[in-house]
């Protein structure tokens, strides 16, 4: 699955393609003969156990921009792939910013777009804020999650429960919730995804910034989803920095020599505790707000393609 933000040549980079990358990126989907899906039949494929096709791609749009509408719709109508938006319906309201308008958001959702929920108000949403006890934080979650899907089905007539987390920070108490709600979660740590994907924490692959260019992306579409068993209870909101990353997993298309993982440009050598278990741990603090574990291996039995799992992290000051 992709995420985009901007499309524009006037916007942040490292949130932006250009209208012509954009262009270049649907053109290789077309004439590598990948198979551009609705996040619609993903989701029912996911939920149902069937198999994802390793050439599947889903295409998703996240904060509402207006330039998702006024640049990206015309050039994905002109393919005619199905795609994702994920908005914020307060900000809308409020106008924050160059973001769409409710008529474009209908016209967008008239033309076959998918309209989905980013939350009320693109808030933080993974733990409390300072102060705020964990019962209150619930319910303003529950809220906000809630309020969002009412308006989105207002305007558009659509109500899929599907739920992008703003800056794709979750937790283990927010996926709980999520679930409860009968909604699914999708991130923004990148990844594969399988018919064994998590469907509170469903990873996306950026394809803005430095990661627009095709060998970056090219790459990044011949991925695979590890076979995943057991997570040992991760939560992005580790108390721990460096956080550990603890995994059971299948490896009967990869050698666990060959499995590499990486905290920024730190490379981490797994400890394997037996033939299935490994976990990992950077040497020193992770920086920043948020941060990740990537890790990767060769299959086996898929010349070029590799096995790729992400392990997103919010940082506790």
């Amino acid at each position: 699955m992709l995420i985009y933000h901007h499309v524009a040549t006037d916007t942040p980079r490292v949130t932006s393609v250009t209208p012509d990358e954009l262009r270049q990126h649907l053109q290789y989907l077309r004439d590598n003969s990948f198979q551009v899906i609705g996040l619609d039949k993903l989701i029912h494929q996911i939920k149902n156990g069937e198999p994802v096709a390793d050439n599947a791609v889903v295409i998703t749009f996240d904060d509402s921009y207006e330039n998702n509408f006024s640049t990206a719709h015309p050039i994905l109508q002109e393919f005619g792939f199905p795609y994702t938006i994920f908005i914020s319906p307060g900000s809308i309201d409020k106008g924050d910013g160059p973001l769409l308008s409710w008529k474009q958001v209908k016209q967008m959702s008239d033309d076959g777009v998918f309209v989905a929920n980013h939350a009320m108000w693109h808030e933080h949403m993974a733990q409390p804020e300072p102060g705020e006890s964990r019962s209150a934080w619930r319910e303003r979650m529950k809220q906000s999650i809630l309020a969002a899907e009412d308006k989105i089905e207002q305007v558009t007539g659509q109500r899929h429960k599907w739920l992008a987390y703003p800056y794709g920070e979750y937790s283990v108490e927010l996926e709980q919730l999520v679930t409860e709600l009968g909604f699914i979660g999708i991130g923004q740590q990148s990844g594969a995804i399988g018919s064994n994907t998590v469907l509170s924490r469903i990873p996306r692959y950026p394809a803005a910034g430095r990661y627009a260019q095709m060998d970056d992306l090219s790459q990044k579409l011949r991925t695979l989803s590890f076979n995943i068993t057991d997570y040992h209870g991760v939560n992005p909101v580790s108390p721990a920095n460096p956080p550990t990353l603890k995994l059971t997993l299948k490896i009967d298309d990869f050698r666990p020599a060959q499995l590499q993982c990486f905290a920024g440009s730190e490379v981490i050598k797994p400890q394997w505790h037996n033939d299935n278990t490994f976990s990992v741990t950077a040497s020193s603090v992770l920086k920043g707000s948020r941060s990740r574990y990537n890790c990767t291996a060769p299959s086996l039995s898929k010349k070029g393609y590799f096995y790729w799992y992400s392990q997103p992290w919010i940082n506790q000051p």
